[in-house]
């Protein structure tokens, strides 16, 4: 596989499908967060380990945050402990080295680690 291959692969693992936009927004009740503001569903779009820092798509690592919080968040301003936990007690078996992508572990779609 070249790098352009690769890239794509990566590429494909951190976009954010509309199931998931979907079911993100359904769990997180239509509001963000943080600061419970109802928002559109195209809100349901934060990743909690970016995809610069390889985050995958995934349900587990996606949440719904309205603009200013999903900012704030971005610069800093927003706990991260906040995010953690409120995925945490969504997922019970939530692990934070399960939500990036490694070639090793991404296959047909899904995560495997």
């Amino acid at each position: 596989m070249n790098r352009k291959e690769k890239m794509h692969e990566r590429t494909k693992a951190s976009q954010i499908t509309k199931e998931v936009r979907a079911s993100v927004y359904k769990r997180d009740h239509e509001k963000c967060v943080v600061c419970g503001r109802w928002v559109p569903e195209e809100c349901a779009c934060c990743h909690f380990i970016g995809r610069g820092r390889l985050g995958l798509g995934i349900e587990e690592n996606i949440i719904t945050l309205c603009a200013k919080c999903h900012y704030n968040l971005d610069n800093g301003e927003v706990g991260r402990d906040l995010i953690r936990d409120y995925l945490k007690s969504k997922y019970p078996e939530w692990d934070e080295k399960k939500l990036v992508y490694s070639k090793w572990s991404w296959t047909n779609g899904k995560n495997e680690s």
